[in-house]
């Protein structure tokens, strides 16, 4: 009867699958070594001298942990640090030394090994040092997948729209992002403020830098202040401990005060006088804390005039404009609620694991021709309503929500270019671009086209046929 593996509290943080090779010119150790890491989850290789450890490393073969012994003939361990670290950047190196060679292994640790530990091993040390190890690794690998997923969330790229409205804003964030210099966002709600903060954000150099969000207009005047410049203990009834601030929480990084026209005049002062030295002061303390952060701002409001009616510091105002980014309504894009739609629905669709053809050309009117009081948040909770409610895997007008039921079923609106364009082109022409468009739109499903079109599939398939689509 086989022996029943060996419980340890590796298992619980999952070592499968985690890659180590241990190098050593002593075959029985180096075989001892492997078994004690195998029998609680790790996936081993030996190799039994410096010279095939190295032949390993030149393998493309992914590889997590490098266990071996530093004084070896041929190829030291020393040379297995460096050659691991050159072939295999992200792994990490663990050396076994004698008491003669610690010097050696601390100097080793210096070039980027992870570990040593000291002849005669002690398995248990070893199997907490390896743990650690991919412990280390593990965490390191989830920060840069972090990172991708965060570029690929807010890069520019993945902003929704094809207006010449949001063209315009993509570039000027594009522009700003690189810079540290001071931005007001300013736009109704529900635009998306905070996702160009993070955007701008997510593309500066301060990216590996925390980014911090504070809604001003949740808080009141003692709290937004604890919440900004943090407070020390004793410093009013529920200061039972000293706590940072948002500002320094952020150093180094990206702070967004939202919705920074509600902020109470007292906070407004103090806030101008972080802007002009970049020293804050917690509540109840006397000493100063430097900190070097990115501010960035947003409001629904116009700042203009709660300046004029003297709510708002004219001072401030400037110092928060130093550029501007004036978010759209998505009303005044309708160009981008379509492709907004086809966004949200997939999205939706993987979400609530939904089948879905597409958007009928009726559904698709009545979207378009909606004025979206509460913008793109709002346009984002219908089509989850319509993905969540639909029956029949086809988004129509029986899916949409009560308050779009009564929009009109505008006449079929098509992004064919401007009139001068137009004008210079013959019916055929006309009539073989719109068919493009929508079949584009409804990603080439001919059933979906031809509704919207307001024609048969049949004459859709001759269409196709005569203009050679």
């Amino acid at each position: 009867m086989a022996a029943a593996k060996e419980k340890s509290p590796a298992e619980d943080t999952a070592v499968a699958g985690v890659r180590v090779l241990i190098v050593d010119n002593e075959v029985a150790h180096a075989r001892a070594v492997a078994e004690s890491l195998e029998r609680i989850g790790f996936e081993c290789e030996v190799a039994d001298s410096g010279p095939k450890g190295a032949a390993r490393l030149e393998s493309p073969a992914p590889l997590d942990i490098v266990v071996t012994d530093l004084m070896m003939s041929e190829v030291d361990g020393l040379e297995i640090l460096r050659r691991a670290k050159a072939s295999h950047p992200d792994c990490e190196v663990i050396l076994v030394t004698g008491h003669g060679s610690v010097d050696t292994a601390v100097a080793a640790m210096q070039e980027g090994a992870f570990h040593y530990l000291q002849k005669p091993l002690d398995m248990s040390q070893l199997r907490l040092v390896v743990q650690k190890a991919a412990d280390s690794l593990r965490l390191r690998r989830t920060n840069v997948e972090l990172n991708q997923r965060l570029d690929e969330k807010y890069g520019f790229e993945k902003f929704i729209g094809r207006s010449s409205l949001m063209l315009e804003m993509i570039n000027r964030i594009r522009r700003i992002a690189p810079t540290d210099v001071t931005v007001l966002i300013q736009g109704e709600t529900g635009t998306g403020k905070e996702l160009v903060a993070q955007a701008i954000h997510q593309n500066s150099p301060r990216k590996k830098k925390p980014f911090v969000a504070l809604n001003c207009a949740a808080l009141s005047e003692n709290i937004l202040e604890s919440e900004l410049f943090g407070h020390i203990k004793g410093a009013f009834t529920d200061a039972s401990a000293d706590r940072i601030g948002k500002f320094e929480y952020a150093h180094g990084g990206t702070l967004l005060l939202d919705e920074v026209g509600d902020m109470p005049m007292a906070t407004q002062i103090k806030l101008l006088r972080v802007l002009e030295n970049g020293e804050i002061t917690r509540v109840g303390s006397n000493d100063v804390v430097q900190v070097n952060v990115r501010l960035l701002s947003s409001t629904n409001r116009d700042l203009e005039a709660l300046v004029s009616s003297g709510s708002f510091r004219s001072d401030l105002y400037h110092r928060l404009k130093v550029v501007t980014v004036d978010l759209p309504r998505l009303a005044d894009r309708p160009d981008d609620v379509l492709p907004l739609v086809d966004h949200f629905r997939q999205e939706f669709v993987d979400r609530h694991n939904k089948a879905s053809k597409g958007v009928t050309g009726a559904a698709s009117r009545k979207l378009v021709s909606y004025d979206w009081p509460g913008n793109v948040r709002q346009l984002r909770n219908v089509v989850e309503s319509m993905v969540v409610v639909d029956i029949d895997g086809v988004l129509d007008v029986d899916d949409l929500p009560t308050e779009l039921a009564d929009v009109p079923d505008a006449a079929p609106q098509v992004s064919v270019g401007d009139s001068a364009r137009l004008q210079s082109l013959t019916l055929e022409e006309i009539e073989r671009l719109v068919i493009v468009e929508r079949l584009e739109h409804n990603e080439a499903n001919r059933e979906l086209a031809a509704e919207s079109l307001g024609i048969s599939e049949r004459t859709l398939y001759r269409k196709i046929k005569e203009y050679e689509i």
